[in-house]
């Protein structure tokens, strides 16, 4: 895999007729959500520039390797390596060394590395511990999968989201890591606090700022607005640059009838003081008119939400099929004006 790390042009393609050429689209995302919608957004954008700016709070290190699951989990979903039943990790997987590790005791247990998905953090660390920066790997390990999208981590700095929650054992306040959160605990534990270590010191990767500044239009995937969209914004520099794109910008509620869809964003938001509803996501993200994000807001069929000086419409948004998610994604676009 080569890289050269002065080479910062978009990809070129051939347009077939009767396609959107030229529109450039920045998608913030995270998570299984996130990679479902932008694989809708291919298909229903075809010849669009697409630049997904992909949360990497989640990021952890563990047995010595840097692991990226938002980032993964996009690029397995457009290269079509994802396994499509979890919805996370590499299709046709096996777990030896996760068994091997077990074996001898190797901590953390709650965490599984795939056979397969374990080449990916192999090939990451070493590149990362070479010199090369989170952007540059990405943009490396995307020749083998070709994700069709500019595919671009929020920041080549690390940023790790710790929960403070209160220890079973001792009464008293902790923070422990997002994953260890989120998978050991399955989110029982009740959140008091996210904080993103490390966010303060940290700056929009390469290319990001760019996407931004000519951008026809900015989505707000149905990610976790807490932990995934949230925290792509807390990039210093990162919010000044959505604001002042010139194209709307365009939120997909991930609360559907009251509910999360997928993953525990119902665990997160109270944390922050948001009502669990389309509405109450809408209106923490706010309008853009007001100093918020929003010019466009969609939230499922079944609901209703106010949103001062939003578009708000009401589509589907259940990510049932392929056809159901590019229907969602031309819904958005739709919403965005092009």
């Amino acid at each position: 895999m080569q890289i050269d790390p002065t080479d910062s042009r978009r990809p070129e393609r051939d347009l077939p007729s009767g396609t959107m050429a030229c529109m450039e689209i920045v998608v913030i995302a995270g998570g299984v959500g996130g990679a479902r919608f932008l694989a809708g957004l291919v298909t229903a954008a075809p010849g669009v520039t697409i630049t997904a700016v992909v949360n990497t709070g989640d990021d952890v290190t563990l047995h010595g390797l840097r692991i990226c699951p938002d980032l993964d989990t996009v690029m397995y979903t457009l290269g079509d390596g994802i396994d499509p039943g979890r919805g996370w990790g590499r299709r046709g997987e096996t777990w030896t060394v996760k068994d091997e590790l077990a074996a001898y005791g190797a901590e953390p247990t709650w965490f599984g590395l795939g056979d397969r998905d374990l080449a990916t953090h192999l090939v990451r660390t070493r590149m990362l511990v070479a010199g090369y920066p989170l952007s540059q790997v990405t943009t490396a390990l995307g020749e083998r999968w070709q994700p069709g999208v500019t595919l671009l981590p929020m920041s080549d700095q690390r940023v790790e989201t710790h929960v403070v929650v209160t220890d079973p054992q001792t009464g008293r306040q902790q923070a422990i890591h997002f994953q260890e959160w989120w998978i050991k605990h399955r989110a029982a534990l009740d959140p008091a606090a996210f904080v993103q270590v490390g966010v303060e010191d940290a700056r929009p990767a390469p290319g990001v700022v760019e996407a931004f500044a000519t951008a026809d239009a900015v989505v707000l995937a149905p990610s976790n607005p807490v932990v995934s969209v949230g925290t792509v914004l807390g990039v210093p520099g990162m919010r000044e640059a959505l604001l002042s794109t010139p194209g709307r910008v365009v939120g997909l509620s991930p609360i559907v009838g009251g509910s999360v869809v997928r993953g525990m964003a119902d665990r997160c938001l109270p944390a922050l003081g948001i009502e669990i509803s389309a509405e109450g996501v809408g209106r923490h993200y706010g309008a853009r008119s007001d100093g918020g994000l929003l010019d466009a807001w969609l939230v499922h069929e079944s609901d209703t939400a106010d949103v001062p000086g939003v578009d708000v419409r009401a589509v589907p948004l259940l990510m049932s099929d392929p056809a159901a998610t590019q229907a969602m994604a031309r819904a958005a676009l739709d919403a965005a004006g092009v």
